[in-house]
């Protein structure tokens, strides 16, 4: 009996349609992230939760976003429809990871403690609207906000579930 399938990794989401041939504009939540131009497949998730595999016919990088042909999308009035879908790849699609890199799906979900071993919160979102990822904790409605380097995020354990925050000091 073979070991379950991981679930597909959350890379991005469609911003917009590209052309008249059906091009999607797809930004990756990790903009420095080449992870697609090296995938082969993807499955596309609608807002409303239907999910469909699409085999990646070309993909070109831009300065914001990847521009990607997918077969079965045709024309820009089947692109527009994707528009606002949420992009996910099978980790066998991706590159390996080096030590200590991680995908950033994978940090949503982890517990949060201070070097102290106070209980921060859950990791609920990742921003990425700066240089750095931000990291969304949250803990009985407070929310923290944490960008993800080294100074605040002293460690970081996956597959344990875990990670340990200090976090900046508020100035108000």
């Amino acid at each position: 009996m073979s070991a379950p399938a991981s679930p597909p990794l959350e890379v991005g989401y469609v911003a917009r349609a590209h052309g008249l041939k059906g091009e999607l504009g797809i930004r990756t939540f990790d903009p420095s992230s080449t992870s697609l131009l090296e995938a082969k497949q993807l499955v596309l998730r609608s807002r409303e939760g239907e999910g469909r595999s699409y085999r990646i016919l070309g993909v070109r990088q831009t300065p914001k976003e990847l521009l990607v042909r997918l077969d079965g999308m045709p024309d820009r009035t089947r692109a527009e429809a994707a528009v606002g879908s949420t992009v996910l790849v099978d980790r066998d699609e991706l590159p390996a990871l080096e030590e200590d890199e991680h995908y950033q799906a994978d940090l949503i979900g982890l517990r949060a403690r201070s070097p102290q071993g106070e209980e921060l919160g859950v990791v609920e979102e990742i921003w990425n609207t700066g240089d750095v990822p931000t990291l969304v904790i949250r803990k009985d409605g407070e929310e923290l906000a944490v960008p993800l380097v080294d100074a605040f995020v002293t460690e970081l354990d996956p597959a344990a579930g875990t990670l340990i925050v200090d976090p900046p000091e508020y100035v108000g």
